[in-house]
């Protein structure tokens, strides 16, 4: 004869000391839970509801500039500082912490054009339309000492002058070196007051220059001839170059996926490229309703940030055909450029009305001190939201982005007319000879040819 005991040991239950979370044992044989997908089900449908509860993506706008803002940079040694450019020829250097002007620097008589701080963090350089570019020694602009700096001045390290006006300067990743984008693309160093080296393919002008994060003498450039080109600074020519339908406004490169780019277009859409490939866009990115100006990459490499003339701020998947969040308010006007923070929690949006605007990368993401328990939680909400999103409530909640009316009723007759040119080119298509007319893809369409 068998007896079944039911022993139960203290030790086990017992908490050591009274602030000690109580323990909990849970048997997980799905057998004892018949209602566990349906409780998990419920679990995603709220979790989607209180995110956009919490949905405050708007932190605060950093105003101070007199005219449009047109560029900003990144210093790699300061997280919370970002630099900024406007048509009025005034540079500042903010504090994104107490949102405040920690320096000005000024100098240029024209429209600042271009910002990009030296690998390093030691260099500031600015091109603009008044024909120069000004070197600043921004090493000892520490944040640290933000209070006595907020009515600093600082002087240019260097003033080189030359023959036509800057549209955009980026520096190398590793290296003393930094390209400037104008008549034609000129490269140079800390130490010359002339170019080491001039790239010049075709007679337009070039608008946008990167240099690869991984690569340093690779550099991409768009200009206006709607050409997206590559450059090698060990050759004496350019490498390759697209030709697309429209122009880019503006490119930039995957740090986690080097060989990749994304550029910015006029047509409203961005087209990831792979630089080994350019007969054919990666991935198109839509939902913009007009000309997208500016786009930065999250340093994770997963993300990308575009800002657009139709006064939102999109955040994109790197692999995603459409924009998982849109940021709009109803003062911000044309957005003239985006910028991550380094550390991917922050965007960073200057616009036309002359502010600085800081926004969450993630727009439910509770701000401060997180607990770990806290942390497990949303992470645990977080996978149960992963694991529902495809059933149709929970996508609808997720997925659903109020518009402002200008926009919303663009997109609608954006749509219109695609799904119009589509249906057109059925008709086309099914009253013609077989084979005769044949339907590129979007990913091709938009690529008039590739030269090498």
């Amino acid at each position: 004869m068998k007896v079944k005991v039911i022993s139960r040991s203290t030790d086990e239950f017992t908490r050591e000391r009274s602030q000690d979370l109580q323990r909990v044992f849970r048997n997980f044989d799905p057998t004892l839970r018949s209602q566990e997908k349906a409780v998990e089900y419920v679990r995603a449908l709220n979790a989607a509801k209180l995110d956009k509860i919490f949905a405050r993506p708007f932190i605060g706008a950093m105003d101070g500039h007199r005219d449009s803002i047109k560029c900003m940079a990144k210093n790699p040694n300061y997280l919370k500082a970002i630099f900024s450019g406007s048509d009025d020829g005034d540079i500042r250097l903010w504090d994104m912490a107490s949102r405040r002007t920690v320096c000005q620097f000024p100098g240029h008589q024209g429209a600042v054009q271009g910002l990009t701080v030296s690998t390093d963090g030691s260099i500031l350089v600015s091109c603009g339309s008044d024909c120069t570019v000004r070197l600043w020694n921004v090493s000892d602009a520490n944040l640290a000492d933000s209070d006595n700096l907020s009515d600093n001045s600082a002087k240019p390290q260097a003033v080189y002058v030359w023959k036509n006006a800057f549209r955009a300067v980026d520096h190398q990743w590793d290296g003393d070196l930094f390209a400037t984008a104008g008549a034609q693309v000129d490269i140079w160093n800390h130490n010359r007051s002339q170019p080491v080296n001039t790239f010049d393919w075709g007679s337009d002008t070039t608008i946008s220059i990167r240099f690869n994060p991984g690569e340093p003498n690779i550099l991409a450039t768009s200009a206006n001839d709607r050409s997206i080109t590559l450059y090698d600074l060990r050759m004496s020519s350019p490498a390759r170059k697209v030709i697309m339908r429209t122009k880019t406004n503006s490119i930039a490169w995957n740090p986690m996926e080097p060989m990749n780019f994304t550029a910015a277009n006029e047509d409203c859409n961005c087209y990831s490229y792979d630089a080994r490939k350019l007969e054919e866009a990666k991935c198109v990115h839509k939902d913009h309703v007009s000309a997208v100006m500016d786009i930065d990459f999250s340093p994770t490499g997963r993300e990308f940030v575009t800002g657009s003339y139709d006064r939102t701020v999109r955040i994109f998947q790197y692999n995603g055909g459409h924009s998982r969040e849109i940021y709009h308010t109803k003062r911000m006007q044309r957005v003239f450029c985006v910028k991550y923070s380094c550390d991917a929690s922050y965007v960073i949006s200057g616009s036309d009305d002359t502010n600085l605007r800081l926004w969450k990368a993630k727009a439910s993401e509770q701000l401060g001190v997180v607990l770990p328990r806290e942390r497990k939680k949303h992470e645990y909400l977080e996978a149960v939201k992963n694991r529902y999103k495809h059933l149709p409530e929970v996508k609808r909640i997720v997925r659903h982005r109020h518009l402002p009316k200008p926009v919303y009723k663009a997109a609608n007759l954006r749509r219109t007319m695609i799904e119009a040119e589509r249906r057109k080119e059925q008709r086309r298509k099914a009253h013609s000879a077989p084979g005769s007319i044949v339907t590129e893809p979007v990913r091709k369409r938009r690529i008039i040819k590739e030269v090498e």
